[in-house]
């Protein structure tokens, strides 16, 4: 292992080659965050799948990381809602279990699948907006799609009113930045926070049939969720069920636009929509390092020494691409891949609980879409195609797509 950590870009310039770096150090390698502070940066499926379900490693900040413990930590640190937001994702044990069944009654099998109908109509709806861009235009593909269905999706099913969709929606792109400055960070905290509360305070006051409503009412063996539990629950939930399955998906179609033979082994049905949704999360899941867990006692994990209350990031995109697991070929989209084994749903307790919502939204939206535009092409190369601007979220920036081919001028 090198001597010195390496510095995480903040402009997630180049995911995959850092976490490659990373990993060029051993499975669990020093590195730094914005503020100066030292973490460990887990990039190997077998590690990081053992510490995904160790409890020695929290998601609570509160209570396992000295420097916030102590007041070390200031409210405007770039990363401050990653720590300090309090929701299932940050409790363990039996107040995990109790929160995590609360949650659940939102994401039964029954509230999924009625999902169904509002989201074929959500696709069609945009599928249709699309065709009437003049043709030669170039689209911004995840901006006018993948996100934008997921951003509507998720504030449909949770009940956020229109006026309230971009203080909500701009809360989670901003928590995702790694650019911003300490004035910004501490500003989306606070509005963020406060665009929850109201949206709190409406469904308690007017309740419906949407998910927040759900959640309002859930009870579990007698008990229900505290507003500043419901506060939380909604950040986890609105942040994640846009940006991450709108991330994968812009994956997708860059790689099957990319590699048209592979586009073509689904056209001819020899593979389906679920293998090459499956090699998506493999190659590119929608997190690139998630922060943070925190070491609870000293613990030695695969030869190296993390002490108690050190940082842990879980390297999610580069997991996906552990050669140990993938071999030489891990960086390649290959949806005849025989083992798309990977992390991308999480694993232990913490377990995404909206998987069954995501996968159903991928496999209506993507064949749809290469239905509608079966001429679609990228309007730049790939190498072309801007990064999202974090080290956290493993996404594009902008997916610029023609929809229907320029025909080539005659010589």
């Amino acid at each position: 292992m090198g001597k010195c950590p390496i510095v995480l870009d903040r402009t997630g310039k180049d995911i995959h080659a850092e976490a490659a770096r990373i990993r060029a150090e051993g499975p669990v390698t020093r590195v730094e965050v914005p503020g100066g502070y030292l973490a460990w940066s887990v990039t190997n499926y077998t590690v990081g799948r053992q510490i995904l379900a160790d409890p020695r490693f929290s998601k609570n900040a509160r209570e396992h990381w000295p420097a916030l413990m102590n007041g070390e930590v200031p409210d405007d640190w770039e990363l401050i809602t990653w720590v300090k937001m309090d929701n299932v994702t940050t409790r363990e044990g039996a107040d995990h279990d109790r929160l995590r069944k609360l949650v659940a009654h939102a994401f039964a099998p029954r509230q999924v699948q009625a999902a169904r109908g509002h989201i074929e109509k959500l696709v069609a709806g945009l599928l249709d907006d699309l065709e009437r861009v003049p043709a030669g235009e170039v689209v911004d593909i995840k901006g006018q799609f993948t996100y934008l269905l997921t951003a509507l999706v998720i504030c449909d099913l949770f009940g956020v009113p229109p006026q309230a969709r971009d203080r909500m929606l701009q809360g989670a792109v901003t928590n995702s930045k790694t650019t911003n400055t300490r004035e910004e960070s501490g500003a989306n905290l606070h509005q963020w926070h406060e665009a929850m509360e109201e949206l709190v305070a409406d469904k308690k006051a007017n309740p419906g049939t949407d998910l927040t409503s759900v959640l309002v009412q859930a009870k579990e063996d007698g008990s229900m969720m505290t507003n500043d539990e419901l506060v939380g629950t909604l950040h986890v939930m609105l942040g994640a069920g846009s940006e991450t399955l709108g991330n994968v998906m812009s994956h997708l179609v860059v790689d099957l636009l990319e590699n048209p033979q592979q586009l073509e082994l689904v056209r001819s049905g020899q593979y389906t929509w679920e293998d090459a949704f499956a090699e998506a999360l493999r190659k590119d899941a929608a997190i690139a390092q998630l922060p943070f867990r925190y070491a609870t006692e000293d613990a030695e994990i695969a030869g190296v020494h993390i002490a108690k209350g050190d940082l842990v990031l879980i390297a999610y995109a580069g997991i996906g691409r552990d050669p140990e697991l993938h071999g030489d070929t891990a960086d390649q989209f290959d949806l005849t891949r025989a083992d798309k084994t990977n992390l991308a749903f999480g694993h232990g307790p913490h377990y995404c609980l909206g998987r069954s919502l995501a996968t159903m939204q991928a496999m209506i939206a993507m064949p749809a879409l290469f239905e509608r535009f079966p001429n679609m092409q990228l309007a730049v190369p790939v190498s072309e195609i801007p990064p999202q601007g974090t080290f956290i979220m493993n996404g594009y920036g902008s997916v610029p797509v023609y929809l229907n081919a320029p025909v080539p001028a005659l010589a």
